[in-house]
C-alpha cells in the first residue's frame, strides 16, 4: 500500500539544516503573568493571530487526539483530504467526505479552515498525470473552481498552488506536467480561485524558502509581478519543516514579502528533536510575531507518532504529553509582538487614473488586468491629510459590465455605479497612508477616476 503523505512529503526530505543557518542559544524567558493564557490557539488570539495544526480525518477518532486538537488549536489544515486525488478520484466526479469531515471539525471548534492545495504536480489522480498541454490546462483550471466553488464562503486561505518551484540555486520552476502548460498557469489558477470564492485568502506555498535564499526570491519575484499587475494572490505560506538550526535572515525574509503587500503564514511547522529544538520553534514563533501581516502558524502534525517524520518533530509527545517545546512556543506567544495584523501601505501599481491629490478626506486609484471579456481591478485607498475611519469609494462601469467578485471591502450593486464600502479591518488608515481593496468584473474596466468620501 502506498502511504500518501502530506505536502512535498513524497520528496526527500530537505530541511533547513543544510541551508546556512545559525543556532539560536537565546534561553527560553518564562511568563508568569496572570493574563497569560494558558493554550497555543488562545494565546496566538491575543495577538489576532491563529495557531493551527494540520490533521487527518483518519484520526478524529483518536480520543488523545481529539482532545489536543480542540483544547490547543484555533486553526486547522486537512493533510490530503482537500488535494487534487482525494476530492476528484475521476475527471469531473468529486469526492468531498474527507475535507468536510476536516471543514466540519473545523467549524465546531470555531477554528479558522486553511484550505490545501488546490494544484499540486504531486498526488496527482492517475487521469490528470495522464494529460497534457490543453487538455491538462482545462481539467487543471475546473478543479480549482469546482473545489474552491464548493467551500466557498467556508475556508478562511486556500493553498492554490504547493511546491512549484525548484530547488538549488537556479530560482526556477519546477518542471512538470503543470508547467509545461504554460508558464501562466499559476497565474491563472489564482484567477480561478478568486472567481470561484473572492473572500478567501489566496496563497502559495513551498518549502526550503526559511531565509533569503535563490528558491525564496524567485518565489518573490513571482508574488513582486502578480502584485503589480493585479493577480490576485494575497498570502505566501513558509512550511519551515526545519532541522537543527534556523536560518539567520528568516524574520527577514518574512518581512520582505510582508512588504510586497501580501500576509505570510507559517504552514507547515515541524523542527527535529534535539538540544536546540524549543529555542527554533520559540524563535519561528517571536519571528511570526514580529512581523505585522504574520497571520498565523501551523504545525503539521498534532503528536510526534502522527507525524511523517521520524525525528520527533513536534510539540506533543507520542503519548500527547507536551514537551519543552510546547512550553517554549506558548511562553513567546504570551510574551506577545505585534498585537494588530493590518494591511500597511504598499508598492504603489501602476494606475489608470489620476494620481491622488493631497488635503483632507481620501482619494482612490484603480489598476487594471484585463483580458478579452473581463478584468481585476486593484483599488488603492489614500487618506488625505488627516487619518480615515471608514470609506467608501465609488465606482462607475462602462455599460454592459458587471462586478462579479470582491475583496477586502463590500459592495452596493453590481452594475452602473457601484459603491464599495471598507470592512473592519482596512476602515482605519492613517494620515497620508493607504490600503487597497479589488473586485473582478465582467465586460471592460472602469476608466473613470474613482470617487472617494469618507465615513
Amino acid at each position: 500500500m502506498k502511504l500518501r503523505t502530506s505536502s512535498g512529503k513524497r520528496r526527500t526530505l530537505l530541511l533547513s539544516a543544510a541551508t546556512a543557518g545559525v543556532v539560536v542559544a537565546a534561553s527560553i524567558a518564562v511568563v508568569g503573568t496572570a493574563e497569560a493564557a494558558s493554550t497555543l490557539g488562545a494565546s496566538a488570539a491575543q495577538t489576532g493571530r491563529y495557531f493551527g495544526a494540520a490533521i487527518a480525518a483518519g484520526r478524529l477518532g483518536d480520543a488523545t487526539y481529539t482532545r489536543i486538537l480542540n483544547s490547543e488549536f484555533n486553526a486547522v489544515t486537512p493533510e490530503n483530504e482537500m488535494k487534487w486525488d482525494a476530492t476528484e478520484p475521476a475527471r469531473g466526479s468529486f469526492n468531498y467526505n474527507g475535507g468536510d469531515r476536516i471543514l466540519n471539525q473545523g467549524v465546531a471548534m470555531g477554528a479558522k479552515v486553511r484550505g490545501h492545495a488546490l494544484l499540486w504536480h504531486a498526488q496527482q489522480p492517475g487521469w490528470a498525470q495522464s494529460l497534457t498541454g490543453s487538455t491538462l490546462r482545462s481539467a487543471a483550471i475546473n478543479h480549482v473552481t469546482q473545489v474552491a466553488t464548493h467551500y466557498k464562503g467556508k475556508i478562511y486561505a486556500w493553498d492554490v498552488v504547493n511546491e512549484a518551484f525548484a530547488d538549488g540555486g537556479s530560482g526556477a520552476r519546477r518542471d512538470s506536467n503543470l508547467q509545461r502548460t504554460g508558464n501562466d498557469w499559476i497565474e491563472a489558477a489564482f484567477r480561478a480561485a478568486r472567481a470561484a470564492d473572492p473572500n478567501a485568502k489566496l496563497c502559495y506555498n513551498d518549502y526550503n524558502t526559511d531565509g533569503i535564499n535563490a528558491k525564496s526570491t524567485g518565489i518573490y519575484t513571482m508574488v513582486r509581478d502578480f502584485k503589480s499587475r493585479g493577480v490576485p494572490i494575497d498570502c505566501v505560506g513558509f512550511q519551515s519543516h526545519l532541522g537543527t538550526t534556523i536560518d539567520s535572515t528568516y524574520q527577514a525574509n518574512l518581512q520582505r514579502f510582508a512588504d510586497l503587500g501580501v500576509d505570510v503564514q507559517i504552514t507547515e511547522l515541524d523542527v527535529q528533536q534535539g538540544g536546540n529544538q524549543a529555542n527554533i520553534y520559540a524563535s519561528v514563533t517571536r519571528a511570526c510575531l514580529a512581523v505585522a501581516r504574520c497571520t498565523g502558524i501551523t504545525v503539521w502534525g498534532i503528536r510526534d507518532s502522527d507525524s511523517w517524520r521520524s525525528d520527533n518533530p513536534l510539540l506533543f509527545d507520542g503519548s500527547g504529553n507536551k514537551k519543552a517545546a510546547y512550553t517554549s512556543v506558548l511562553n513567546a506567544l504570551n510574551a506577545g509582538g505585534n498585537t494588530n495584523p493590518t494591511t500597511p501601505p504598499v508598492t504603489p501599481p501602476v494606475t489608470t487614473s489620476p494620481p491622488p491629490q493631497t488635503g483632507s478626506g481620501c482619494t482612490a486609484t484603480v489598476s487594471l488586468n484585463s483580458w478579452n471579456g473581463g478584468y481585476v481591478a486593484t483599488v488603492r485607498v489614500t487618506a488625505g491629510s488627516s487619518a480615515v475611519n471608514g470609506w467608501t469609494v465609488n465606482v462607475t462601469l462602462p455599460s454592459g459590465g458587471a462586478v462579479t467578485g470582491t475583496w477586502s471591502a463590500t459592495n452596493s450593486g453590481t452594475t452602473g455605479t457601484v459603491s464599495f464600502r471598507s470592512v473592519d479591518y482596512n476602515r482605519q488608515v492613517p494620515a497620508g497612508g493607504s490600503t487597497e481593496f479589488g473586485f473582478q468584473g465582467t465586460g471592460a474596466g472602469p476608466g473613470a477616476t474613482p470617487t472617494c468620501t469618507v465615513g
